[in-house]
């Protein structure tokens, strides 16, 4: 398989190394050219292409990988440069905007869970994106066929690609990634600006405020475009957050010991639960289901098995020889994933039937 990378700093380069790791010949390109070079002595491409239409020649996959502001007009420009076979994805982790700007059959939006506070190619890895989340957001007319091969190739990365739609995608990373951000960074204002009226030195600080903090002051390059991109699910998230700090502060200032020992109770209750749904396995099963052949079906079911929290390992389409309807065997995850993945398609109306 011939991939295009479009943007080889860190996400990009690890794409790179991961790709070229399964044997995958991958073309880079990237607007820095000294970049670009970088990323050619670490092996992250085969070819560094002179151009984006360049890189997309006989591409069968695309990776865009540069600040969410820049993506719509790159966007543009590969499904432009690309051929009628290629999928294009992306990488940024605000997706609505992005979703809204395109309606081709080519273009699935994504998003991979995964980096860290360093940046650029020099810190690449193939190893950076095994065991994470990489969301998906295919729209109402993705090509089922490029869906599948996008999922395998990630899939390839030791990736676990998830559907969701763009709008809850954004709701949740305003929640997740982006107002973490921006606590951090309020937080180490408000030491700052404490430790400059009091006129003292840093004290040493405990692991508590670097874990905290450890992402404050993040490349302004990349995340000014994504507060911006996602300014009102951010804000929302803000005034929720401003709202639950206002009542820990209320009961600290009545000296509530009861609904003070209550509140971090339940944090402590609600971080063991979402790290036991982030890290659960089980087992696979495997359901097999009739569907009609249409534009948008695979997206449908993806994005069904999704909302409902059922992790898609794999997938395989299947037309029938009328090509009026096909089928699509799929594996999901997890203890129970079987019965709630045929529930869930069930209520879509497609007859499933999971393999014993």
């Amino acid at each position: 398989m011939q991939i295009a990378v479009l943007g080889v700093g860190l996400i990009g380069g690890s794409i790179g190394l991961a790709a070229r790791k399964q044997g995958y010949v991958v073309a880079g390109w990237d607007v820095d050219h000294g970049v670009l070079t970088a990323a050619a002595e670490r092996d992250a491409v085969d070819r560094a292409a002179a151009s984006a239409a360049d890189a997309l020649t006989d591409a069968e996959a695309a990776f865009l990988c540069a600040p969410v502001g820049a993506l719509p007009s790159l966007t543009a420009e590969a499904l432009a440069a690309a051929g009628a076979d290629c999928v294009v994805t992306d990488v940024g982790s605000t997706k609505r905007a992005l979703a809204a700007t395109t309606a081709d059959e080519r273009f699935i939006g994504g998003h991979p869970i995964a980096g860290s506070e360093a940046s650029g190619v020099e810190h690449a890895r193939a190893e950076l994106f095994e065991g994470a989340a990489w969301y998906l957001t295919p729209g109402a007319r993705s090509s089922g066929v490029l869906y599948e091969r996008l999922h395998g190739l990630l899939v390839s990365f030791g990736a676990r690609p998830v559907a969701i739609d763009a709008e809850a995608h954004d709701r949740l990373l305003a929640t997740v990634s982006h107002l973490p951000h921006v606590l951090a960074n309020v937080l180490v204002s408000q030491a700052a600006a404490d430790l400059a009226t009091e006129g003292e030195a840093l004290p040493r600080v405990g692991p508590s405020f670097r874990d905290t903090t450890r992402v404050a002051g993040a490349s302004s390059g990349i995340w000014t475009d994504i507060y911006l991109a996602n300014a009102e699910a951010i804000a929302a998230r803000i005034d929720d957050a401003v709202a639950r700090l206002q009542r820990v502060a209320a009961d600290l200032r009545a000296g509530d010991s009861v609904a003070v020992r209550d509140w971090n109770e339940a944090a402590g209750e609600d971080r063991r639960r979402l790290l036991e749904a982030d890290l659960a396995g089980g087992p696979v099963h495997e359901l097999r289901l009739t569907v009609p052949n249409r534009p948008g079906i695979v997206a449908q079911v993806a994005l069904a098995l999704g909302r409902g929290g059922v992790n898609i390992a794999d997938m395989a389409l299947a037309p029938a020889p009328d090509n009026r309807t096909g089928s699509i065997t799929l594996w999901v995850a997890g203890d129970g994933a079987g019965t709630r993945a045929a529930e869930l398609i069930g209520e879509l109306g497609f007859p499933v039937a999971e393999r014993a």
